[in-house]
């Protein structure tokens, strides 16, 4: 749940400045695709806009998260000891282990 607030939150924070930086910069109205408006409101523009902002920022701060991972925690065997098949270096009572 920390990791999640911690992806979601800063994400949320930047698609907002990011929102309002790029619709400073360019009107939604005048925005044309093939001879047609992209959008029909202003709103809906802003909308559209500030969410993939959003998702975009949703995938630079998991990412981040994703490579701040220790070593222990991605090298770590998922089983208990007593779980582990022969031959696992890690196993309990491995008289290879010590």
């Amino acid at each position: 749940m920390v990791r999640c607030i911690g992806v979601f939150w800063p994400s949320f924070l930047i698609a907002g400045a990011a929102d309002i930086i790029f619709f400073t910069l360019f009107d939604p109205t005048e925005m044309i695709y093939r001879g047609d408006p992209l959008f029909d409101s202003r709103l809906g523009a802003y909308s559209v806009g500030f969410f993939l902002f959003w998702l975009m920022g949703i995938g630079s701060s998991a990412l981040t998260c994703y490579f701040q991972r220790s070593a222990n925690e991605i090298n770590r065997c998922p089983l208990p000891p007593i779980d582990r098949p022969e031959g696992c270096p890690k196993r309990e009572g491995c008289e290879d282990c010590k």
